[in-house]
């Protein structure tokens, strides 16, 4: 399956993805600076940086990014680590499945705001006992689309939002790999269904 990946920071999520030897073959970032971009070079995979400030609005820039991944014949889109909001124009102009991973169990600390080391700290602050990551389906609402798959990850008495993110990493890196390899094959039992 030939994946896109959406990426605006250290990019671990992507790394992992390569690592685990998947198809990426557009990576796109929101930053320039963005590690990730390197981890694409390192993979010999392509990359665009797409900035809002080249776009006269965020929907031209989002339609742009849907665009290029259609233009890329980009089967599966990978929200990992991407900090913005996809509007409509995204979706006019890329109308194959995309995926996000958050570091919770949504509908738990999700939604405005909740990124990175906030989702964290709101769990501690809630006391919860567990937490961990979910794959979900993309939509115009902010981590509102249907759950494929979720992995529960203990809270550990002492814990900070640092480490706690930490362990939250891992699982999502593995729950990811998992998540994209069974589509995988649910596409190809399609496509030889059809033949």
């Amino acid at each position: 399956m030939r994946i896109g990946v959406l990426v605006s920071g250290r990019g671990s999520n992507l790394e992992a993805l390569l690592e685990a030897g998947l198809e990426v073959v557009l990576v796109v970032a929101n930053r320039p600076g963005a590690r990730a971009l390197r981890i694409a070079d390192d993979h010999g995979v392509r990359a665009l940086v797409l900035a809002r400030t080249a776009f006269p609005d965020v929907d031209a820039r989002d339609a742009a990014i849907g665009q290029a991944l259609d233009a890329a014949e980009v089967e599966l889109v990978v929200l990992a680590g991407y900090d913005q909001l996809l509007r409509p124009g995204y979706f006019a102009a890329y109308r194959g499945r995309t995926i996000n991973v958050h570091p919770s169990l949504l509908p738990r600390h999700g939604g405005v705001g909740m990124m990175g080391l906030a989702v964290h700290r709101s769990v501690l602050a809630a006391g919860d006992e567990e937490t961990g990551a979910t794959i979900h389906e993309v939509t115009t609402a902010l981590d509102a689309g249907p759950i494929l798959a979720q992995t529960q990850v203990p809270v550990i008495p002492g814990d900070d939002a640092d480490a706690l993110a930490a362990r939250v990493l891992e699982a999502e890196h593995r729950l990811l790999v998992a998540t994209v390899r069974q589509l995988g094959s649910a596409s190809r039992e399609v496509a030889s269904q059809v033949r």
